[in-house]
């Protein structure tokens, strides 16, 4: 039997890129700092209910050649028009969200300027030059290199805190019950390890892969790749965790509320705490956590734009790829520019629709992947739809929590 090279490693680490941002920098961290590893039962379990939906979306499109978005097209248009509109309702405010933040860690480790928009239009720019000269098979290349490095600094700055830690921490659970808490979880809970609609994005990497390389994708080759960028958000989601407990827990210390203030008050704490050489290292490790979600966020909303609007609008050339995300880039400008300030308002309005869509994206997904336009020797055994299962009513149930927290 062939083996499987590590040539057809891609789109998983795509997909853990875009995965490891703000829910693992801010959330995992914050959930360590405030709660020490009282949380790993919610990490471990959103990772475990939402296993199968993203998965579906490579699996899928290994299977049948074609993307997610052109199953939901089969299974009724108007679940296409569906994610249109999610899509293009939250891509502006996330590229704005994860590309601010990545220009306030970029001001925090480079000095240069603390002009957080000029930082933004550097990475935007630097991002939009890298995706136009070398298109999918560069951005493929260098988030390898992007992974490692994150791995590699985070896996060091974790092996620092614990050798310079002398507390004793224990392992006990905790279940929130106060209304902050419950907010809190409910936002860990549905960022971990990412929105849903990722699993779109995974399918069109799959495709835009098999079209980049002479070894075949098979659905073993890109459920192998799945795995090893899934569970690779689940090890540095717990990394996160241990750094923000043996560095933050029961110190006192207040934290922003926002992600831009979060991140900058991590390095600096992390500094003052383990030592001025301590800088570089979670910086690196900071940096490039939010490097990865800017670059791979700018190039797959567009990615999924451009298929959605083709197969919506049948437009041969006109809503093409790099309209897209010169319209991301355009809008992400104006953003920074002009609603910097209600930023908080932008991201909760994009945070619900992801949240509210996202017991709508997993039933899809597993419809699709059951359904006849599946090849029956690539659909999901038994425990894979019992798990399937109980991670739509775990969303439904998340989902009217999160409602009922609203009003």
């Amino acid at each position: 039997m062939k083996k499987i090279t590590f040539s057809v490693l891609g789109p998983g680490l795509l997909f853990a890129g875009a995965a490891i941002g703000v829910s693992h920098l801010v959330q995992a961290t914050k959930a360590g700092a405030e709660y020490g590893f009282g949380l790993i039962w919610a990490l471990l379990l959103a990772h475990l209910f939402k296993y199968p939906f993203f998965k579906f979306g490579p699996k899928y499109a290994a299977a049948t050649g074609e993307s997610l978005l052109d199953g939901y097209k089969k299974l009724g248009k108007g679940y296409l028009l569906l994610y249109f509109i999610v899509n293009i309702i939250t891509m502006f405010v996330i590229q704005t969200a994860v590309t601010i933040v990545t220009a306030s860690l970029a001001s925090q480790l480079f000095g240069i300027t603390n002009n957080l928009v000029l930082w933004s239009v550097i990475l935007l720019t630097t991002i939009l030059s890298i995706l136009w000269i070398g298109k999918y098979q560069l951005l493929d290349k260098l988030m390898k290199y992007i992974i490692l490095s994150l791995t590699i600094s985070t896996i060091i700055a974790v092996s620092i805190a614990i050798f310079k830690n002398e507390t004793t921490y224990n392992f006990i659970q905790f279940f929130p019950k106060e209304a902050l808490e419950i907010s809190f979880l409910i936002a860990f809970l549905g960022w971990m390890p990412a929105p849903l609609d990722i699993s779109v994005w995974h399918s069109l990497w799959t495709i835009e892969k098999s079209k980049n390389t002479a070894e075949k994708i098979t659905v073993k080759k890109s459920e192998f790749d799945f795995n090893i960028g899934y569970f690779g958000t689940l090890i540095l989601g717990i990394c996160f965790m241990i750094l923000g407990t043996l560095v933050l827990y029961k110190t006192g210390t207040k934290f922003a509320t926002t992600g831009i203030g979060f991140a900058t008050q991590l390095i600096n704490i992390y500094t003052q705490t383990l030592g001025e050489s301590f800088k570089l290292i979670i910086g690196i490790a900071a940096f490039t956590t939010m490097l990865s979600t800017t670059i791979t966020t700018l190039d797959a909303s567009p990615r999924a734009m451009e298929k959605a609007s083709f197969l919506l609008f049948k437009n041969k050339g006109k809503l093409n790829y790099w309209f897209w995300i010169l319209f991301l880039v355009i809008g992400t400008y104006i953003i920074l520019q002009f609603f910097l300030n209600n930023m908080a308002t932008l991201v909760k309005i994009a945070t619900i629709f992801s949240f509210l869509t996202a017991p709508i994206f997993a039933f899809l997904n597993y419809r699709l992947i059951t359904s006849k336009f599946t090849p029956k020797e690539f659909q999901p055994n038994l425990f894979i739809k019992v798990l399937s299962w109980l991670g739509i009513l775990f969303l439904l149930i998340f989902s009217f929590w999160f409602i009922s927290t609203l009003f």
